[in-house]
């Protein structure tokens, strides 16, 4: 009798020993899974596009939500900018709407497709015209033509404003526009995209180009070739004044640099926000 009680004794204690590994080892499971996401952590630092800004502030925001110890700082300075200081290694991610420079080729950035960046012309809401050729666009940005009557509308002077030559949208401008014809010197400079809209806005006869999610009210949108712009339109390729948002990294992202990018270029972030800030979700720029 006294045998099976310490039989039955042994049972239980070897079963309870057993319930409580298995325990351990669900909670331990757990808590390293908890811990996946609790290890990225940091700070990411990235420059570069300014047109890029309308999606990546929410970006910012949306992720450091998301992963509370990650501190993520974003400023603009061109294109350009953004390619030069990741390969200097002054940030972690450079922003650009133009493909990588030549010079900088053999540096070992590697770029992250983020989105589809529309471009669109705008003038003073004073200007006439409603569309221009992409000719007329030329002679215009060139300094061929210089007052609006020579492309229908009024006998005003025509005041160009736009971007220096670090700019990406700049870059853009005159590979798909103007076929990598010289823009003239006689124009404004602002240095991003929110500044040539502003001045645009309260320069009559005034006509630049912007990030299509900087078109807003206080300025006439263009059409091109007769074409108006629209999301659709750049998709069906009958709106052509477009590039691809990039971000570029020295070398493979890790931590919470890969992180960042990952969310920023994930279906869930780009469905949500790259459509209502006025760009292409890359997967229907595919």
């Amino acid at each position: 009798m006294q045998f099976l009680q310490n039989r039955k004794t042994l049972v239980l204690m070897i079963a309870l020993v057993l319930g409580m590994s298995l325990l351990a080892g669900c909670g331990g499971s757990a808590k390293k899974e908890e811990g996946k996401t609790g290890d990225i952590q940091g700070k990411v630092a990235a420059s570069g596009s300014t047109a890029l800004l309308p999606l990546l502030k929410p970006g910012q925001e949306e992720f450091q939500k998301k992963y509370s110890k990650v501190t993520v700082n974003i400023a603009g300075g061109g294109s350009f900018t953004g390619q030069n200081q990741v390969a200097s290694g002054s940030v972690d991610i450079g922003n650009s709407d133009v493909a990588l420079q030549d010079n900088l080729k053999d540096k070992g950035l590697v770029e992250h497709k983020l989105v589809g960046i529309p471009f669109v012309f705008v003038a003073n809401p004073d200007v006439s015209v409603d569309s221009l050729t992409q000719q007329q666009y030329v002679d215009i940005l060139t300094g061929k033509i210089t007052n609006w009557k020579d492309v229908g509308g009024k006998d005003a002077k025509i005041t160009i404003i736009h971007r220096a030559k670090s700019s990406g949208s700049r870059a853009t401008i005159a590979e798909v526009v103007l076929k990598n014809a010289a823009f003239t010197d006689n124009a404004v400079i602002q240095d991003s995209n929110g500044a040539v809209r502003s001045a645009i806005a309260s320069t009559p006869g005034a006509i630049g180009y912007v990030d299509a999610a900087y078109a807003d009210k206080t300025v006439k949108t263009l059409a091109y070739n007769g074409v108006k712009y629209s999301i659709d339109n750049v998709v069906n390729k009958t709106y052509p004044v477009y590039t691809f948002g990039r971000m570029f990294t020295k070398g493979e992202p890790t931590g919470a640099v890969k992180a960042f990018i990952d969310y920023v270029t994930g279906k869930e972030f780009q469905e949500a926000y790259a459509e209502k800030n006025g760009f292409v979700p890359i997967t229907k720029m595919k």
